[in-house]
């Protein structure tokens, strides 16, 4: 089974507002296991930099102002990513990007069907617990030092270990597939520590709820 973990840098919140795309980068899965094979490139924005948007991902206008243009790697990327799963860390704001890329150049837009929110993974899986890549590599124990910086490569290789943790960490036996590829990194090695399960206790307001509901019964069985 392939699946395709992408993320995405940009020049702010909104497409509708103007802003676009400015890194993609993906990591290729076979079975929930990565193979090396990674699409990666800069895009020029044609546009000014935000400097709130400078600030997340270092990446000036004068680094990307010899960059293509979306036009320039669309196929490139379609291609890598094809009808494959892709496995997004809140996939409406990296969908919503590069659909609105999409359809300015008059191309179908990626469906949501097609995307694995790992946001939503976590939360169901930690209910209330901080789902942030950050966070979840902390739960995990991922080594994330070199993100001093968002960067949309790398944060596809970490969210690819985050995204095997999810789904229940690495089985025995199954070794990294090797390939080379023009835009091949080094392969990821994942760690699965097992922690036990945390003690969780009942809020105030749950407390306060089910004694409203055991007063309501009849010879409940809490007052025996």
């Amino acid at each position: 089974m392939r699946e395709v973990v992408l993320d995405t840098e940009t020049t702010g919140l909104s497409p509708k507002n103007g802003d676009r795309l400015v890194e993609i980068g993906c990591v290729e899965l076979e079975n929930h296991v990565a193979t090396g094979e990674v699409f990666h490139c800069y895009i020029n924005p044609e546009r000014d930099m935000p400097a709130e948007a400078e600030a997340v991902h270092g990446l000036t206008a004068e680094f990307l102002a010899d960059k293509p243009v979306f036009s320039e790697v669309a196929s490139s990327f379609l291609e890598f990513v094809g009808s494959s799963p892709l496995v997004i860390h809140n996939s409406a704001f990296d969908l919503g990007f590069i659909n609105n890329e999409l359809e300015a150049l008059g191309e179908c837009n990626i469906p949501n069907s097609q995307a694995i929110d790992t946001v939503s993974l976590a939360r169901s899986r930690y209910p209330g617990a901080p789902a942030s890549l950050d966070a979840l590599c902390r739960r995990f124990s991922i080594d994330n030092s070199r993100r001093s910086k968002h960067g949309a490569l790398l944060d596809a290789e970490l969210l690819a270990e985050v995204y095997l943790e999810l789904r229940g960490g690495k089985q025995p036996g199954l070794g990294l597939t090797q390939r080379t590829t023009i835009n091949s990194k080094p392969e990821i090695e994942f760690h699965s520590v097992k922690r036990p399960p945390r003690a969780h206790s009942p809020t105030e307001e749950e407390l306060i709820a089910h004694s409203a509901l055991v007063k309501k019964l009849q010879n409940p069985l809490w007052d025996r």
